[in-house]
């Protein structure tokens, strides 16, 4: 049976998902972020090298990274269920977004959630306004137009079909979730993004997806 270390507040609930959409049985070992730090434990350490989740166990052997957990769970458990035909435009579609998730989508998000901590932080009070600066220069030279260029993109290629690798839902859309909710939750940009908005009322309304946030536990994306 697979393990999944499942860290709370964390992109381990995609692989809690993806196994209720695959019908899987699983057991989950819950861990629990600091209160002050928002750190994982430092018990992750025994499970991987960098204490990080999520973190899956099956026959002996440890994975790590979303995005390779995903492969290998299909490869050895999907039974050809939730990945479109090798070889067909919709595979290269699936291919693309597996790894957009965390190579293109993920880090600026991450980099927005850490200029807002950066800006709220305790500090002398002459030391904001350059803190704010800096913040604000990232954004005006980076941040901004990256994530405008990201999430136009998406918006274009949702409006194409209904799932991101064509008209059936696959794990490309398991992994693309959290980009989107975290997203959301910092935006609130459902006007300008109607397409994306409506993928995640569809995720939202899957059985599983419902499933496996009650074994999970409900979670606060980006903040």
């Amino acid at each position: 049976m697979i393990t999944v270390h499942h860290l709370n507040n964390s992109r381990s609930q995609r692989i809690l998902w993806l196994l209720e959409e695959l019908g899987i049985e699983y057991e989950i070992k819950h861990y629990e972020r600091d209160a002050k730090t928002n750190l994982a434990p430092a018990s992750l350490k025994k499970v991987h090298p960098l204490g990080k989740s999520p973190v899956i166990e099956d026959g002996g052997r440890v994975f790590a990274e979303t995005g390779a957990m995903i492969d290998y769970i299909i490869d050895q458990h999907g039974e050809g269920r939730l990945r479109p035909t090798p070889g067909t435009k919709e595979f290269d579609a699936y291919r693309y977004w597996l790894h957009a998730a965390e190579g293109s989508y993920t880090p600026p998000l991450v980099m927005t959630l850490f200029l807002n901590k950066m800006e709220t932080a305790p500090m002398p009070f002459f030391i904001r306004p350059v803190a704010k600066k800096l913040t604000n220069g990232v954004r005006d030279a980076y941040l901004n137009h990256t994530l405008k260029g990201l999430f136009d993109f998406l918006e274009a290629e949702l409006g194409k079909s209904e799932w991101l690798a064509g008209n059936e839902f696959s794990a490309a859309d398991v992994i693309m979730s959290f980009p989107m909710e975290g997203f959301f939750a910092r935006s609130g940009s459902a006007k300008q993004f109607p397409n994306i908005a409506h993928f995640l009322d569809r995720i939202h309304a899957r059985p599983a997806y419902k499933t496996a946030l009650e074994r999970g536990g409900p979670y606060a994306l980006m903040r």
